[in-house]
C-alpha cells in the first residue's frame, strides 16, 4: 500500500510538473504574439505617416501620388468598391499561388543541394558554380530565355520565383548545415554512424534557425520574382495588373496594388518569424528564436 502511496504521489508530481510546464510555455507565446502585434502596428503607424509625409513633402501631384486614406478610400467606400476589391483580390490570388509554387520549388531545391554538398564536396564544386550563375544574370534579361524554354504559362511565373529563392536560400541552408558541432559528429563516427547519420541526428537540427532565416528571405523573393514573371510573361496577376493600370492611367488601381502586396508580404514574414519562434522554441533554441 505505502508503494502505491509513493506511486501516486510521483505521478501527481509529474502531471503538475508538465501542467506548470505548458502554462509557461503558453505564456511565453502569447508574450510573444503580443510584441509581435505592437511592433506590428507601430510599423504600420511609421510607414504610413513617412508615406503622406512624403508626398506632402516633395509635393507630388495629388493625381499622381495617392496616400493611405485615397487608397482606403478606393477599397473600401467609394460606389465601386467592392468592384475594385475583387479586382485587386482576383489578381492577388494568382500572384500568391505563383509566388507560393515558386517558393516551394526554390527551397526544396535549395534544401536538396545543400545537403547534398555539405555530404560531398565534389558535388559542391561541381554545382555551386551553377548557382552562382543564375544569381549573377540580371533576372530581367534571363526571363526571355526562360520563356523560349517554358512557354508564357504559369510554369514561368515558378521558375523565375524558384530562381529569385534558390541561391539565398542555398547559401544560408548550407551554411546551418556546417554549424553541427564538429565534437558530436565525431562521437556518432566512432560508434560507426555514416555521415548521413551526422547529418540527420546533428546537422539538420542545428540548422533549424539558418533554415528559417532563409524562409523568411525567400517570402519577398518569391512574390517578386512571380511579380516579374507576371509582368513580361504570363499577362496575369498583380505585376501584370500594375503594369496594365500604369498605361491606362489608373493610379489608385496602381497604388492600391502595391499597398496590398506589400501588406500580404509583411503578414507572411511575421507569420515565418512566429512560426520560426514556435519550433526554436519547442527544440529548445530559446537564443536563436530571440534573435
Amino acid at each position: 500500500m505505502s508503494a502505491q502511496t509513493h506511486v501516486a504521489e510521483a505521478i501527481v508530481v509529474q502531471a503538475a510538473v508538465l501542467t506548470k510546464s505548458s502554462g509557461t510555455q503558453a505564456r511565453g507565446i502569447g508574450a510573444y504574439i503580443g510584441r509581435a502585434l505592437a511592433t506590428g502596428l507601430l510599423t504600420l503607424v511609421i510607414v504610413l505617416v513617412a508615406w503622406q509625409g512624403l508626398i506632402l513633402l516633395l509635393g507630388i501631384s495629388p493625381f499622381i501620388a495617392k496616400g493611405p486614406l485615397d487608397v482606403f478610400n478606393w477599397l473600401f467606400t467609394v460606389p465601386d468598391a467592392a468592384e475594385n476589391r475583387a479586382l485587386i483580390l482576383t489578381n492577388l490570388g494568382v500572384t500568391l499561388t505563383d509566388a507560393f509554387l515558386g517558393f516551394v520549388a526554390g527551397l526544396l531545391l535549395a534544401l536538396v543541394l545543400a545537403t547534398l554538398f555539405t555530404l560531398s564536396k565534389g558535388i559542391e564544386h561541381a554545382l555551386m558554380p551553377i548557382a552562382l550563375l543564375l544569381r549573377s544574370v540580371p533576372l530581367v534579361a534571363f526571363v526571355p530565355v526562360l520563356i523560349l524554354i517554358t512557354g508564357r504559362g504559369p510554369s514561368i511565373a515558378v521558375v523565375t520565383g524558384a530562381i529569385v529563392v534558390l541561391f539565398p536560400a542555398l547559401v544560408n541552408i548550407a551554411f546551418g548545415l556546417r554549424s553541427a558541432s564538429p565534437q558530436v559528429s565525431d562521437v556518432i563516427a566512432v560508434y560507426g554512424g555514416t555521415p548521413f547519420t551526422a547529418l540527420r541526428k546533428v546537422a539538420l537540427p542545428s540548422s533549424l534557425p539558418s533554415f528559417f532565416a532563409a524562409v523568411k528571405i525567400s517570402i519577398p523573393g518569391a512574390i517578386t520574382g512571380a511579380l516579374l514573371a507576371e509582368w513580361l510573361a504570363t499577362g496575369q496577376g498583380l505585376g501584370y495588373g500594375i503594369v496594365v493600370a500604369v498605361s491606362q492611367v489608373k493610379n489608385f488601381e496602381v497604388w492600391s496594388s502595391v499597398v496590398v502586396i506589400t501588406i500580404v508580404s509583411m503578414v507572411l514574414y511575421g507569420v515565418a518569424q512566429f512560426a520560426e519562434n514556435l519550433v526554436l522554441r519547442r527544440m529548445g533554441m530559446d537564443q536563436s528564436a530571440s534573435n
